[in-house]
């Protein structure tokens, strides 16, 4: 059966214009999907298209990413895209907001819900918590000055590279199979037509700012990240496959910052287990956010 389509509707934040896919059903109660770092708001259609006649769905497009529009400065802070949330929901103008989220996205959603926890609902974070206890350790140990040039010396370096062009759409969804092996050719086809810019020669790249790639030169710190999941009343999901790259919130501590928080592995599944074990993460959702 054919995947329903949403209407593509725009929102302003920080005098950016981005866009958002709603799929209607406006007198359901609100359920917002945010996608991870290089994706777009298309790559939840499937999650869209099963939740549709329960819940008004929005997914948006985060700044630098689809069709919304890319930070004139190509600094992508996460204080910027909890803003940019925050203004969908003022723009959509409904609460309690029930939250579904993916990597970046899951970093994103979890802020907002640490910030404003009289405002959600539920929240389901896809491998979500951003780097490990370790990883993190090893960062804050290295001295500013070290962390900072290395930031400026790849800023500069990135700026110096040139967009990585495919030719049609079949070498963009071969990158995306190689990106994620998990993907049926139907699943790269979609996300690769949805995720992709036409230049004028014809040639095709992914639809995200390079610098997306790269974290704010400063953020808060460990303790301030785990005193904003401390603050989150609603019962959150936190998902993991077991062939993803993330660390285990169970064994490094991170799941007991949380007040109230539920965590699962999918077996045969990696990073993106929403399109890798989909009736499995469906399934899971549904009992969840209903």
């Amino acid at each position: 059966m054919p995947l329903g389509q949403p209407e593509i509707r725009r929102f302003a934040s920080q005098r950016l214009s981005l866009a958002y896919a709603d799929w209607g059903n406006h007198d359901a109660p609100l359920l917002a999907l945010v996608h991870g770092g290089r994706d777009h708001k298309r790559s939840w259609d499937w999650t869209a298209d099963a939740l549709k006649d329960e819940f008004h769905v929005v997914a948006p497009d985060l700044r630098g990413h689809g069709e919304s529009d890319w930070a004139s400065d190509g600094d992508y802070s996460m204080a910027d895209y909890v803003l940019d949330l925050a203004a969908l929901f003022k723009h959509l103008g409904k609460e309690p907001q029930t939250i579904v989220a993916h990597s970046l996205g899951g970093m994103v959603a979890l802020r907002y819900a640490g910030l404003f926890p009289e405002r959600v609902r539920r929240i389901v974070a896809v491998e979500g918590l951003g780097m490990s206890p370790r990883m993190i350790a090893e960062q804050e140990a290295k001295p500013v000055s070290e962390r900072l040039r290395a930031w400026v010396d790849k800023r500069l370096a990135n700026t110096e590279r040139p967009l990585k062009r495919y030719p049609d759409i079949a070498a963009a969804t071969a990158r995306m199979r190689e990106a994620n092996p998990h993907l049926s050719e139907e699943q790269a086809h979609h996300l690769t037509l949805h995720g992709v810019r036409r230049h004028e020669d014809g040639s095709l790249s992914f639809a995200y700012d390079p610098d997306v790639f790269f974290f704010p030169a400063t953020d808060i710190s460990s303790a301030e990240l785990r005193a904003l999941w401390a603050r989150i009343d609603c019962p959150a999901l936190l998902l993991y496959g077991r062939d993803g790259t993330a660390s285990n919130p169970l064994e490094d501590g991170r799941a007991s910052a949380f007040r109230n928080a539920e965590v699962l592995y999918f077996d045969k599944a990696g990073h993106w287990l929403h399109h890798d074990r989909f009736e499995m993460f469906l399934a899971a959702i549904r009992a969840f956010i209903r």
